[in-house]
């Protein structure tokens, strides 16, 4: 067994609380993490690069403790991660775009967030002219009477851009690759130098359908870098946000694996309620989506009681009408026929990857970071979290379906058990440099957010990883061995983020 460095363990109930311990390690050291995380020992959180360094954040599932590791590379160079650990592979071929870091012995070498038309390369680093595009390989497959089919990046309907190179047998896929960063935003740029205020709205629109889940993230870190102390009742009504905003994408997703299978019925149905809980969001909070609501030092907008009736409403509408349509969802013989056993993930793949939310818990793995890794106010709240082990397209619908339950379960918890007080503190500079680490759970699993800010304040380092970047690779390999036909079906079961893994 691989011998590990020292490394400073924090408590999940601690690290939202102080400036994050970072534990500088050797070459060696590095090494020996990397070997770790491919035994399976520990779970990678997330690797970014930093002007001067490479981090990485780490996950003591059993001891429910996380660590962040820094290396400062020499001459830009450092021992590579995904040698022994596929998930940080494409972190670090990121960093190597944005950065111009050199990842020694990596398995791939490919560019991922660069496609060769920014104005400059290595923007975070060098930042010097760019060369131009350069031809990106696809890896080669082999094998009799193949054939490859291109899709994208530009996709029908409203969604993101992204490329999808399926080869083929047939009508069967033998292989899926990707190539995202078609909506890179150069937020990490963007964060240089900003004020926290500037940072907040930033952080809240990397991905729009979970600014609450990054707004909340953001917010952890800066408090944490610079020790602030944040009111109770800010605390609740960020629980409140995080819950509608997850109960009105769930109930969207439902609705939209089920037209993807033809049974537009149910879409028009989830729809409605999902409408419902945008209406009570913007009656409650004052904006549809709850963007710039949440912020260091609290919220910026308090739930009165007209709100709180709308909110309460709501759950009693969704309690209504909503096991009606899981009932139709779940005796609809030709829907089910095209939901279960398409698209499955096996459960190690899961666990090695790290994959959370209804990915992960569809597939056995039993991680959310509101129970794993507790923050306020789900530390005082009863909740239970839905875990099946199929895998398949019907496995992710049903643990949508539970957590629509669950959430508003713990909605009326949190307004039944509402304490009363002020909803925003002051967060000041401290005069010396701090740094945080942020984790909450998203709907589609756990966010992170890694914070250092400057004696006055100002953002010096923002690293935000989204829960898609250990999702979109095993949408590859759910869709190996079904037909192409059922690719739509997979991919919305996924539902992954493209702005939030572009950043």
């Amino acid at each position: 067994m691989t011998k590990l460095p020292e490394l400073a363990w924090t408590r999940s109930r601690d690290f939202r609380a102080a400036p994050f311990p970072v534990s500088s390690v050797t070459r060696s050291g590095w090494s020996s993490i990397a070997e770790a995380l491919g035994e399976g020992r520990m779970t990678l959180l997330s690797l970014w690069g930093e002007p001067e360094a490479v981090c990485m954040a780490l996950h003591d599932a059993e001891a429910r403790r996380v660590a962040v590791a820094r290396l400062a590379p020499a001459k830009g160079g450092f021992p590579s991660v995904g040698r022994h650990h596929a998930p940080a592979q494409r972190l670090e071929r990121a960093a190597a775009d944005l950065f111009g870091l050199t990842v020694e012995d990596a398995p791939d070498a490919r560019p991922w967030l660069d496609h060769g038309r920014w104005e400059i390369s290595q923007p975070l680093g060098a930042s010097r002219p760019h060369a131009g595009t350069v031809p990106y390989s696809f890896l080669p497959v082999e094998g009799e009477s193949l054939h490859q089919v291109p899709v994208g990046p530009v996709h029908a309907g409203i969604i993101e851009p992204g490329h999808f190179r399926f080869t083929a047998q047939g009508e069967t896929v033998v292989r899926l690759e990707e190539r995202l960063g078609y909506v890179h935003k150069g937020i990490d740029r963007l964060m240089q130098g900003a004020t926290l205020e500037r940072g907040a709205a930033l952080a809240g629109r990397t991905s729009g359908d979970s600014t609450v889940a990054y707004a909340t993230a953001f917010a952890q870190a800066a408090e944490a870098a610079l020790g602030a102390k944040v009111p109770q009742r800010a605390f609740w009504l960020r629980g409140v946000m995080a819950e509608l905003e997850r109960l009105a994408n769930h109930l969207g997703d439902i609705g939209a694996i089920c037209n993807d299978a033809a049974f537009a019925m149910m879409l028009a149905q989830t729809s409605v309620l999902r409408e419902k809980v945008l209406r009570a969001a913007q009656t409650a909070f004052g904006h549809r989506f709850m963007r710039d609501r949440i912020v260091p030092g609290g919220v910026t907008s308090d739930l009165d009681r007209d709100g709180e009736a709308q909110i309460r409403a709501l759950l009693e509408e969704i309690g209504d009408r909503f096991p009606l349509l899981v009932e139709l969802y779940d005796n609809t013989a030709s829907l089910l026929d095209r939901t279960v056993a398409t698209g499955r993930v096996g459960s190690g793949l899961v666990r090695r990857f790290g994959a959370g939310g209804y990915v992960g818990r569809a597939s056995g793995r039993d991680f959310d970071a509101r129970r794993d890794l507790r923050y306020s106010p789900y530390d005082m709240l009863a909740f239970d979290v839905p875990v099946r082990d199929d895998g398949d397209v019907n496995a992710r619908v049903w643990i949508r379906i539970l957590e629509v339950q669950k959430s508003c379960a713990l909605i009326s918890q949190l307004l039944n058990m509402m304490p009363k007080g002020d909803i925003l503190a002051p967060v000041r500079p401290t005069g010396k440099p701090g740094e945080g680490l942020g984790l909450v759970e998203g709907f589609r699993g756990d966010i992170l957010v890694w914070l250092s800010v400057e004696a006055d304040g100002t953002i010096r380092r923002c690293h935000m990883r989204d829960p898609s970047w250990f999702q979109w690779p095993l949408l590859e390999a759910a869709v190996e061995g079904n037909i192409i036909a059922d690719f739509p079906l997979c991919n919305k079961s996924f539902n992954c983020s493209y702005s939030g893994h572009d950043l």
